[in-house]
């Protein structure tokens, strides 16, 4: 899709505003023009005390950090202790790591995922159909030898890769290693 001509961050008022209808939540981000490719993206499980569930927390993460986030799940417990399964992205693992410290410093509860995706090399047959659906590029084709590289410390969790593979190459399983180091 075409964007208007717009210099580098400015929003565009088509992106402002998506409701998060499960949850009864309006989420506002906004979209900016940028030549930087996106490089380090993770699943993170968020917990937020009940005192900070009704601050703009993560939004500041977009605003402050440059960090782009996509929230995959959100509820608010009876104790109105809020938790968050989110996908945050950003430019560098700097900025990424500034991020979360940020969330830290602000009583925010920071927990990976505890997964990762593995894939089978016996039963890879590199088609390359994974390739086609992998937003962080953990997924790659090497060429000219046409074969599927996998780097899995680009790789969100985000589990598109697994319907998309003919072969089930792909998986998810239990991670049991520190998310930071």
């Amino acid at each position: 899709m075409a964007r208007r001509n717009a210099p580098a961050g400015t929003p565009f008022k088509e992106d402002l505003v998506l409701p998060w209808s499960s949850f009864g939540i309006i989420v506002v981000f906004f979209s900016t023009v940028s030549t930087e490719a996106v490089l380090y993206s993770k699943i993170l499980i968020l917990r937020f005390p009940q005192t900070s569930v009704q601050k703009p927390i993560v939004c500041n993460l977009c605003k402050d950090y440059g960090l782009i986030f996509n929230i995959l799940n959100a509820t608010v417990l009876p104790r109105k202790e809020g938790v968050m399964v989110l996908e945050l992205t950003g430019p560098t693992r700097k900025k990424f790591k500034e991020g979360v410290q940020y969330l830290e410093n602000q009583g925010v509860e920071v927990k990976n995922a505890a997964q990762e995706v593995k894939r089978d090399a016996k039963r890879c047959t590199h088609c390359g159909a994974c390739t086609a659906v992998c937003p962080t590029g953990a997924l790659s084709v090497i060429r000219p030898e046409m074969r599927v590289n996998y780097d899995q410390e680009k790789c969100s969790v985000c589990e598109l890769c697994i319907p998309a593979c003919p072969t089930r190459a792909m998986r998810v399983s239990p991670k049991n290693t520190p998310f930071f180091e």
